[in-house]
């Protein structure tokens, strides 16, 4: 099992460490509704170096990356940052990962922890197939370490420690520059749903930005941040999960991430299955459910319309923001109308829930 160079910090700060995806991770520190809540409030810092990075560099970096990927890379600019899926011919999803783009020349993918290997690969056997001799693809994933910054107090915070002007670092943009004098990227992005920050850094100074962080915020109400509230505050903004919302086996499409599968860009892997799939119609997607009883929905509880299983759910939990049951599924095309009244098995019991539009919080 792979650990963070934070793994010591975090088990003196009292983090109750679990397996996740090949990595040894904080689940939580002081339990997950105070962490959750401290993000919503004020601010959280999580750990994030098990996720991976993987460079691009060469003349024809652009080519590859629209034709590896079903966004539109083109759209991007120079410190601009997108979210993209890579896909399997057949239209599945090899792993949902962010793009960043420091010129036409070089760009950088970060992606999930425990898909580095499979990603890098992916991507190796999609150049050695392509005719673009130049593009040179980098593993760099043992080199970086990640922190999230996340929360409505995260500029105030980071302020303190950086020169650089955050306020001018919009939504899904980067700069790089230096947090307590370490050099790094700056990205305003986050997996929360909340104004923030995730910051690239070399791996050896992880230790002393964490340390450093903390402390800057500490009179704000930053807390560290385990994976447990990681899920709750992006499950109440409707973000997808791979393994849940996107599989080998489920399509951006079927997803409801539409909005980033560019059908009339250029060819890219899986373009002719998704087109396909549009045009005769999906059979079944991803929806947001809203629990009527009392019940804590969780991955594969089986959903009803009426005796008619319909659908399963790919992630669900307790709300501590709205203090009831919130879950996504896959359900049937004829299910998925908000409003629409379906029932969830949980324990043996089949419970009220209903279709709601996403995010489940504003």
């Amino acid at each position: 099992m792979k650990k963070t160079p934070l793994n010591s910090i975090h088990r003196d700060l009292g983090g109750r460490m679990v397996e996740f995806g090949g990595w040894d991770m904080p689940v939580q520190y002081r339990g997950v509704i105070e962490e959750h809540l401290a993000v919503r409030n004020a601010a959280g810092l999580f750990d994030v170096s098990h996720m991976g990075e993987i460079e691009v560099r060469g003349h024809r970096s652009l080519d590859f990356v629209q034709y590896l990927t079903t966004n539109d890379a083109g759209r991007l600019g120079d410190g601009q940052v997108q979210y993209t899926a890579l896909c399997y011919a057949d239209g599945g999803v090899v792993d949902d990962v962010t793009l960043y783009r420091f010129d036409a020349k070089h760009f950088m993918f970060c992606v999930n922890a425990a898909n580095i290997d499979k990603d890098f690969a992916w991507m190796q056997q999609v150049l050695s197939e392509s005719a673009m001799e130049d593009v040179k693809l980098a593993n760099l994933s043992d080199n970086y370490a990640q922190l999230a910054l996340q929360g409505p107090k995260s500029v105030e915070i980071l302020s303190r420690l950086t020169e650089v002007a955050l306020t001018e670092i919009t939504y899904y943009h980067f700069r790089e520059g230096e947090v307590s004098g370490i050099p790094m990227l700056i990205s305003r992005t986050g997996y929360t749903g909340e104004n923030g920050f995730e910051l690239y850094l070399p791996a050896d100074q992880a230790c002393r930005t964490w340390t450093a962080l903390l402390e800057a915020g500490a009179a704000d109400g930053l807390l560290p941040i385990g994976l447990g509230a990681r899920d709750t505050l992006r499950l109440e903004k409707g973000y997808a999960l791979y393994g849940h919302e996107l599989t080998e086996k489920i399509s951006p499409l079927e997803a409801g991430l539409g909005w980033i599968v560019k059908l009339d860009k250029p060819d890219f892997v899986g373009k002719t299955a998704l087109v396909a799939q549009s045009t005769s119609g999906i059979p079944r997607k991803r929806v947001a459910l809203l629990m009527e009883e009392r019940g804590i929905p969780r991955q594969g509880y089986p959903v009803y319309a009426g005796d008619r299983r319909v659908g399963e759910v790919t992630s669900g939990t307790m709300s501590p923001t709205l203090k009831t049951g919130i879950a996504l599924a896959m359900v049937a095309r004829d299910q998925q109308t908000i409003a629409t009244q379906l029932k969830i098995e949980i324990r043996n019991h089949r419970l009220q829930a209903r279709v709601v539009k996403l995010p489940f919080i504003p």
